[in-house]
């Protein structure tokens, strides 16, 4: 992957991560970075589920697999804020 194509899933992960956080009501426990984490992975599996499914052959395939990767980084988020959670809890 050249530096052009690093950039872009970064920046491509930082806009999913933060709609998944924007998805969820209440306040949310983890950082900035955390939610770039949760976003480039959530961008990358919502692109390989797309494809193995074959949703980017349809004719709203686009909106529909940003749609499952914003549905993925709000689960991803969820999951992130109740496990911290429970470890701050914990303490």
């Amino acid at each position: 992957m050249d530096i052009s194509g690093l950039v872009s899933a970064l920046l491509i992960g930082a806009v999913v991560g933060t709609l998944g956080r924007l998805a969820l009501p209440g306040q949310h426990h983890i950082g900035v970075l955390w939610t770039l984490v949760v976003g480039v992975a959530a961008a990358l599996s919502g692109s390989l589920l797309a494809a193995l499914t074959g949703v980017g052959e349809a004719a709203a395939g686009d909106w529909l697999e940003a749609g499952l990767q914003v549905v993925l980084a709000a689960l991803g988020v969820a999951g992130l804020c109740k496990w911290f959670s429970k470890s701050m809890d914990a303490r």
